[in-house]
C-alpha cells in the first residue's frame, strides 16, 4: 500500500554529510564563597518620623542594604544587612 509519505532514497550524486563530532561540554569552575552577613536594626516611632534620605545615604555609604521593613506595635523596624568585613 502506498501512503505518499515515503522518504525518497538519497540520489547517488548527493554527498553524505560528515558526522558531527560530539559536543564537548565544559563546566565552568566553581569557586566556593562563604558569605557571612551582619545585620543592623533601627526601630522608629512613626509619629516622630521615619528615616530621612540623609540617614539612608549614610548607611548606604557604609555598605548597609535595606533588607526589610516591618510595622509592629512598638514602631517600624528597619532591617539592614551587609557582608561581614573580615
Amino acid at each position: 500500500m502506498h501512503t505518499g509519505l515515503e522518504v525518497p532514497p538519497r540520489p547517488p550524486w548527493s554527498p553524505v554529510p560528515p558526522s558531527l563530532p560530539p559536543q564537548a561540554h565544559i563546566e565552568p569552575p566553581v569557586i566556593p564563597v562563604d558569605l557571612r552577613w551582619e545585620y543592623h536594626e533601627i526601630v522608629r516611632d512613626p509619629a516622630a518620623g521615619l528615616m530621612s534620605t540623609g540617614e539612608l545615604d549614610t548607611l548606604g555609604a557604609e555598605h548597609w542594604e535595606l533588607a526589610g521593613v516591618v510595622a509592629a506595635s512598638d514602631g517600624v523596624h528597619f532591617y539592614f544587612k551587609r557582608e561581614r568585613r573580615r
